[in-house]
């Protein structure tokens, strides 16, 4: 046993320590959050053992591919395998995603969902092939529906060892925005930092990571080995985001990945009509607070400001995905726009919010920031993105550490 009580010790936005009881009820909240199933079957491809349709997704812990994760359980009844990449307890405690598939996973169970997890390199071909073996084995070997949000720093290329870094640069000139942060004592600063623009094969190397190439790869991957299902349905997460933050996010080497991404889905697209009669697209979601985007110089305080436009008409992960479900099960109509993207961002780009929002940019500084943005909600959410600020929740009391990762007998 290795209970202990955890106070939240921060740097910035990133937490040392995450607290696995809070973990555990953000994902029950998640599940309570998602519309009852729907009365009727969702429509899908025949799989053996006349169950939910069999899901895969790649990066299951953590922001939108959680979300997927959860909405696909709780409103589709999939089940199938989530993959991602965590840290064990150890000195410290496990990272949040840990902490927050064991509650998916024992979600998933007490609902009767054959759902499993592994933990490992989801780029590597190792993790592809234990995927391809337990569809084989345990799934009629046959995958309906494959979710890839994968946000990584770096990707090693599984034929050459090559190792590749994302980075986070404008493209062309220096990038200088203002941006939210939080001093030693929590007092909000609106400060205004400037990026060096990407140089060398930083480009190059940002594409190869958070581009499409993996997701290409994981479908050639089990196409081979026919894991496919008639009709299997793929998406990959994506996001464009508001002209305020372009310069560094789609007009810079992250878009670029982006781009290269919703190119590689058209590609999918053409060759799964042809051979399966499927379908892959991207799907554009909208601003939140995750751990990736917290990185990204400026979307705090995008993000602070739009809460302080929207309020409670903000959309979080989990809504957006339940409409995603929706959308490719075929309870809803698959609504493209021109690029053939799925567009659950539409609330966040209505014109009316954007000029909302830039009118409170233009004026944000440090003294005026409180007035402008939801810096309460703000501070909330990133802390709950390690399992702290769950309301009701006693953080006084210790909780156990410890908490092993799922196993199929679970």
């Amino acid at each position: 046993m290795s209970e202990r009580v955890i106070a939240p010790k921060n740097r910035g936005f990133l937490f040392l320590d995450s607290h696995p009881g809070g973990c555990r009820q953000l994902v029950d909240e998640m599940w309570q959050a998602v519309p009852a199933p729907l009365a009727v079957p969702v429509p899908a491809p025949a799989t053996a053992g006349g169950e939910g349709p069999v899901a895969l997704v790649i990066g299951s812990s953590s922001g939108y591919g959680l979300a997927a994760t959860i909405a696909g359980l709780a409103r589709v009844g999939i089940r199938g395998i989530g993959v991602c990449f965590e840290k064990a307890p150890a000195r410290r405690t496990g990272t949040a995603g840990w902490y927050r598939t064991a509650a998916t996973a024992r979600l998933a169970r007490q609902h009767g969902r054959d759902m499993m997890f592994l933990n490992g390199d989801a780029f590597s071909d190792t993790v592809k092939e234990q995927v391809a073996e337990l569809l084989a084995e345990r799934f009629g070997g046959r995958l309906d529906y494959l979710i890839y949000s994968v946000a990584a720093p770096r990707r090693t290329d599984p034929d050459t060892g090559d190792v590749y870094a994302s980075v986070l640069k404008p493209i062309g000139t220096p990038y200088t925005t203002k941006t939210l942060v939080f001093d030693e004592h929590g007092g909000p600063e609106v400060k205004e930092v400037t990026t060096a623009p990407a140089e060398g094969d930083d480009i190059e190397q940002t594409v190869a990571v958070m581009g499409g190439t993996d997701w290409e790869r994981w479908i050639t991957f089990l196409a081979d080995r026919s894991l496919l299902a008639d009709g299997f349905t793929t998406a990959a997460l994506s996001y464009i985001g508001s002209p305020l933050t372009a310069a560094i996010y789609r007009q810079g080497t992250i878009g670029a990945a982006k781009s290269h991404l919703e190119a590689t889905a058209r590609t999918l697209d053409e060759r799964l009509g042809k051979t399966l009669g499927g379908r892959a697209v991207t799907s554009v979601n909208a601003a939140a607070v995750t751990q990736s985007s917290t990185a990204i110089p400026g979307i705090a305080l995008y993000v602070g400001l739009l809460r302080g436009v929207l309020g409670d008409a903000m959309v979080a992960p989990i809504g957006q995905l339940v409409q995603l479900w929706d959308q490719l099960t075929g309870v809803r109509l698959l609504d493209l726009d021109d690029e053939g993207r799925v567009r659950l961002d539409t609330w966040e780009l209505d014109p009316a919010v954007q000029d909302a929002v830039a009118e409170r940019w233009s004026t944000a500084t440090s003294d005026t920031i409180t007035e402008l943005a939801d810096l309460g909600w703000f501070s909330d959410e990133v802390r709950r993105l390690y399992g702290f600020s769950v309301p009701g929740f006693d953080y006084t009391a210790a909780v156990e550490t410890d908490v092993p990762w799922p196993t199929p007998t679970d």
